[in-house]
């Protein structure tokens, strides 16, 4: 009787073991499932932060936050070479840490792992201890995994994500930490060309406005505001001649002062940079190609009613006093002195079209700067794309 009972409770411990890890074996799966959720959730959210229209610092700044609130990371830092020393592109750590974050590369602990391109995962053991790169904080990190970010087969910096708890990144799934990683070194790329653009645009010397690139970077923020916009370029048809018959001054006046004559009749919330050359870009943000085509007639007329006075070449200001004009001339040969005065008028070519939110604006730009190309030099007209 008494061994009946014994075997029954053993084969009911026997049952409940079988069934506490069956639920156990659950859980894992769940727990695995749900990390995977997770990641493709943050891989979901890098793609549309990358898309988005703010600055490379933001993007990357806005990534790091995705992975601290996503995995419930107590510390992540994204660190970058930028050609000069390595930079703290993105971290949630106070900013006194930040230089011993910057200089991990340093660390011998780390080097195996910067050589072999592998993640390193470190822990302390016991209260009281802390991570060898630590220099002067104890109790703020007491586990870390370091991954090195390579861009084709080129060390570029690092991610290190830390944690308050000794082990407390045991059980993670660092395969799908190393995906996350990967997804890191594409944005950093992706935005590292954006970073290009922003940082080559310049203003222009005879037109005071903003060169192309500013379009795709800054300008870009303001255009996606709006689901639509129209896109103008257009061309001095004539600035080539001017520059050959008259004089390269007066073509970089003629630059200067249409320039001027479109900046004064436009609202600042559009965008008008140099596009290249004889052509200028313009993008009325939100407004439809029938109003933009009106305003565009008109200012037409204004800039080709500019006239510049030349004296052999020599652009003579309206605004200047005679005895200026006189002392001007009297520098001049008798040749010069007898010359008659030169007016030059600048013509203009104009092309409209609709520009979509989210669509490729540097190829609008680029099917518009064909048609004025290979328009022929007579037309100064408002043609629609």
């Amino acid at each position: 009787m008494i061994l009946g009972v014994i075997l029954l409770l053993i084969l009911i411990i026997v049952l409940l073991m079988v069934y506490n890890m069956t639920i156990h074996k659950k859980i894992q799966n769940f727990n695995n499932l749900n990390q995977k959720i997770t990641s493709l959730n943050v891989l979901q959210d890098f793609m549309n932060t990358i898309s988005e229209v703010t600055s490379v610092e933001e993007k990357i700044k806005k990534i790091n936050e995705i992975l601290i609130e996503r995995y419930e990371i107590k510390y992540s830092t994204i660190v970058v070479y930028d050609g000069a020393e390595y930079v703290v592109k993105a971290s949630n750590v106070e900013e006194k840490h930040w230089n011993t974050l910057r200089n991990l590369q340093n660390e011998e602990i780390f080097q195996d792992s910067i050589q072999t391109a592998t993640p390193k995962y470190i822990t302390i053991e016991k209260e009281g201890e802390r991570l060898p790169y630590q220099k002067m904080e104890f109790g703020r990190a007491k586990s870390a995994i370091f991954f090195p970010l390579y861009v084709d087969n080129v060390y570029i910096g690092y991610w290190i994500i830390e944690g308050s708890k000794p082990h407390e990144f045991d059980n993670i799934d660092t395969t799908l930490l190393e995906v996350v990683k990967n997804n890191i070194v594409s944005v950093i790329q992706t935005v590292g060309n954006q970073q290009v653009i922003e940082n080559i645009v310049r203003d222009d010397l005879f037109s005071s406005l903003k060169t192309a690139e500013y379009l795709y970077g800054e300008g870009r923020k303001i255009i996606d505001q709006y689901t639509t916009s129209t896109v103008c370029l257009f061309r001095i048809t004539n600035l080539e001649e001017i520059n050959k018959t008259i004089s390269r001054e007066a073509g970089n006046e003629t630059i200067t002062q249409v320039s001027k004559m479109v900046s004064q009749n436009l609202a600042q919330e559009y965008i008008f940079v140099r596009y290249m050359g004889p052509k200028f870009a313009i993008v009325f943000s939100g407004i439809d190609i029938n109003s933009v085509t009106d305003f565009m007639q008109g200012l037409k007329q204004k800039i080709e009613n500019i006239k510049l006075k030349t004296i052999n070449g020599e652009v003579i200001t309206e605004d200047a006093t005679e005895e200026e004009n006189t002392d001007t001339k009297e520098t001049k040969s008798k040749k010069t002195k007898k010359q008659q005065p030169v007016y030059v008028q600048p013509k203009i070519n104009i092309v409209v079209s609709t520009y979509y939110k989210g669509t490729a604006l540097e190829g609008l730009t680029k099917k518009l700067e064909d048609y004025l190309d290979n328009a022929p030099k007579s037309e100064n007209t408002i043609n629609c794309l």
